[in-house]
């Protein structure tokens, strides 16, 4: 209403003047209302304290969230709520996130809530998150650190409230399952400041007097029933984690409920949902041990009397034989075996070495055909005959190439200039040598040369 106010404030005057002439309907108003409310407030955080809760049906939820001096009406509606993971109470202390709206048909303001949380968890949560994330870093969660659980212990110790729900649980279960394991309870607080300290000493003090040989433990199981996040925090500290991981015992942990974590859980070498679910994972049902002893005693007993079949089957075959009975004869049989066999060796032997000798045979054959003198020969035996055809080959190309001379020379000698002239032919060159083959070549005065058969003639053309 103040930014109403203060929308309205800052009018100039025409126009609020124009504002008090305007009527609203109830519907406008309040429509108007909520427009500002979203956009003026929107999603915020509050705290306080529940009061009148009414839970419907449909699955809805209705609330008043108050302190000392105001409330607010509040709705989860169902899609919302099973995304909370808390269970709304009369006078819980809560902090809540959601859209500030009006509730036209009543024109009450109100908020849907979006989220929910105790009054100091966001706080917590963010603690739980950081220190995750430091221990996963260094390694405190690594599952191949983690020790493997006995199947069947004999002694166990339980750190938890003596008082507790979880330890009465647990023993109910372990002494159902296996009466005959020894337990041992280790008082501790499982919740308040000084709870981590004492269920970090219990975890030195068992460590200690099992190195010292004082006890004897095959398992713990650190545990304590459900609550909140506060209630479970001392299994959040880092103390307790850092003692769980020094421990050379396995360790389960079985804190809260199936939904609640803590770092405990994954420090621990093993997680457990509840602590009744804890005791089961520690010890095999009796029933179930008779079974597999049961099972394994008729699988020995048939592996025995298998065994003695075998030993009296054996002990008749040596019985029967002839070397008990009979030991001349066998000694006998012997003998012609070896003698046998000596004839079969020595026949293999003589075979093998005219296998051999065959082989050899060959070799030498093949040795002297391949032998470098009678290589050479073959080979000094072919050059010759080549080189007796190169020169056959030879002779008759010179002979060919001087018929072919003798032949062109003739030619040459018919065709050639000296035989025109010759036959009475005579040429003429100038005084430069060349040949005048047309009158006009020359003129009055030229000096020209006249070959004749025998000789040349110098003139001078008039």
């Amino acid at each position: 209403m103040d930014d109403l106010f203060e929308f309205s404030k800052n009018l100039d005057p025409s126009e609020e003047k124009k504002a008090e002439k305007s009527i609203f309907s109830v519907s406008e108003l309040t429509r108007k209302i909520r427009n500002l409310l979203e956009y003026r407030v929107g999603e915020v955080w509050v705290e306080g304290e529940i009061s009148n809760l009414r839970k419907q049906a449909s699955g809805h939820q209705y609330f008043t969230l108050k302190d000392a001096n105001s409330q607010l009406p509040c709705v989860l509606f169902r899609g919302n709520a099973s995304k909370i993971n808390l269970n709304l109470e009369d006078g819980q202390e809560i902090e809540i996130r959601g859209d500030i709206t009006v509730y036209e048909p009543r024109g009450n303001y109100q908020l849907i809530v979006r989220n929910a949380q105790l009054k100091g968890q966001g706080n917590l949560q963010s603690q739980f998150e950081a220190l995750k994330k430091k221990l996963n870093n260094e390694g405190l969660f690594k599952e191949e650190i983690k020790k493997t659980i006995p199947t069947f212990p004999n002694t166990v110790c339980i750190i938890t409230s003596p008082t507790g729900a979880a330890i009465r649980d647990m023993i109910s279960v372990i002494q159902r399952r296996a009466p005959w394991i020894k337990i041992i309870v280790y008082p501790v607080l499982v919740q308040g400041e000084k709870a981590s300290q004492q269920i970090v000493r219990a975890l030195d003090d068992i460590e200690a007097w099992t190195q010292a040989g004082k006890i004897s433990i095959d398992t713990i199981v650190l545990t304590r029933g459900g609550g909140s996040l506060e209630d479970l925090w001392p299994f959040n500290e880092e103390n307790t984690a850092r003692a769980i991981h020094r421990t050379n015992l396995p360790i389960i942990s079985a804190i809260g409920h199936e939904i609640d974590y803590t770092i405990s859980d994954f420090t621990a070498d093993l997680r457990a949902p509840t602590p009744s679910a804890a005791a089961e994972i520690l010890v095999p049902e009796k029933i179930e041990i008779g079974n597999r002893l049961q099972n394994l005693a008729e699988v020995l007993k048939s592996q025995v009397i298998n065994k003695i079949n075998r030993w009296n089957e054996r002990l008749d075959y040596l019985g029967s034989r002839t070397l008990i009975n009979e030991p001349i004869r066998i000694l006998t049989e012997l003998e012609q075996s070896t003698d046998w066999k000596f004839e079969m060796l020595q026949s293999s032997f003589l075979e093998a070495l005219g296998t051999k000798e065959k082989t050899l045979s060959k070799f030498s054959n093949r040795l002297t055909i391949c032998h470098p003198a009678k290589q050479l020969e073959e080979v000094s035996g072919k050059l010759e005959i080549i080189n007796q055809s190169l020169q056959h080959s030879l002779s008759i190309q010179l002979n060919r190439c001087k018929e072919r001379y003798e032949r062109s020379a003739i030619a040459l000698k018919s065709l050639g200039p000296h035989s025109v002239l010759d036959r009475g032919f005579s040429l003429t060159q100038d005084k430069d040598g060349n040949l005048i083959t047309s009158s006009k070549d020359i003129n009055a005065g030229d000096k020209i040369i006249t070959r004749l058969k025998d000789g040349e003639l110098e003139s001078t053309v008039d």
